[in-house]
């Protein structure tokens, strides 16, 4: 008896959640945390299952059942999280799909969809991004022949392809839909150059490429701009950031401070160089010459 007393003694209010690991705590706070690792495992077993089916190798029964149970408990418990932020904690729509979904997943889905968007934009001859008052640059004329032209490839091998499979149906259905999606990604990949131009405001100049980079500039902190020709970029200069087209870059910004460049999957890095390609570029350069020069001088600074 004194030996348990003693032991209660030492036994201090929230001792034993102190011996917990904070992971584990971290988990329970959390639930969906715990979904994304639910997620990542019942997803690619998922694609497993398909993989097999289209292949023409049926998996035991219950094993089926065991993979449509855990996507559907999965979703059900997904749509439940996703209730809770958004009625309950007073988020968008937007910023629970974003608590629920990893970055990086969410970032390709959204750069597919713009590619997609991108097409259809095209083909009605209108562009995406330009605001009132801005000028308008493109970028994609250099570019244009080489990914049409693999394209026109593409469409030669779907075509080929499809001719050869014709005796495997499961397989037939499988390469076709990839090939089509092939061609539509080549082909989305100049619809989105085409209708993304580099625009130019009064205080910021924008410069994109495809629907991957978004990069804006505030005119102030361009320290310095000038033509250069370039090909040959190793991408691997520490605070450089290239925009080639057509594997060149025909002007280059130095920046007296800094600016934040996000990547495909969200990564983030600072700049302080960038290089990019236009089709006129000298009339960008001009363009942005003429914008510069008409700012307020800076606090403290001799009047221009």
């Amino acid at each position: 008896m004194m030996r348990l007393r003693r032991l209660g003694s030492k036994m201090r209010p929230g001792w034993l959640g102190s011996k917990m690991r904070p992971g584990w705590l971290g988990w329970m706070r959390q639930p969906r945390r715990l979904l994304r690792g639910v997620a990542y495992l019942v997803v690619p077993g998922e694609l497993t299952l398909l993989v097999c089916l289209l292949a023409g190798l049926r998996p035991p029964a219950p094993v089926l059942a065991a993979g449509e149970a855990a996507v559907l408990l999965l979703l059900t418990a997904e749509a439940a999280v996703f209730l809770r932020l958004w009625r309950r904690e007073g988020r968008t729509p937007r910023e629970a799909v974003r608590e629920l979904v990893p970055q990086p997943v969410l970032r390709l889905a959204g750069h597919e969809l713009r590619l997609m968007w991108s097409l259809l934009l095209w083909a009605a001859r209108r562009r995406s991004g330009p605001g009132p008052g801005e000028q308008v640059f493109g970028h994609a004329r250099d570019q244009a022949g080489l990914l049409l032209g693999l394209g026109f490839v593409c469409v030669v091998e779907t075509v080929v392809m499809s001719y050869l499979l014709r005796p495997w149906p499961v397989l037939h259905a499988v390469v076709l839909a990839l090939d089509v999606y092939t061609v539509l990604f080549v082909v989305g990949l100049h619809a989105a150059s085409a209708t993304r131009p580099h625009t130019l405001s009064e205080h910021t100049l924008r410069l994109r490429r495809a629907t991957h980079v978004d990069l804006r500039i505030p005119l102030e902190r361009i320290a310095s701009a000038s033509y250069e020709l370039l090909s040959a970029h190793d991408g691997k200069e520490d605070g450089v950031l290239d925009l080639p087209v057509g594997s060149q870059t025909s002007l280059t910004f130095t920046l007296s401070e800094p600016v934040e460049s996000v990547g495909l999957l969200g990564g983030t890095r600072r700049v302080h160089t960038v290089r990019c390609h236009a089709d006129d570029a000298r009339s960008l350069l001009q363009a942005v010459t003429r914008a510069r020069s008409s700012l307020p001088p800076p606090r403290g600074g001799p009047p221009s």
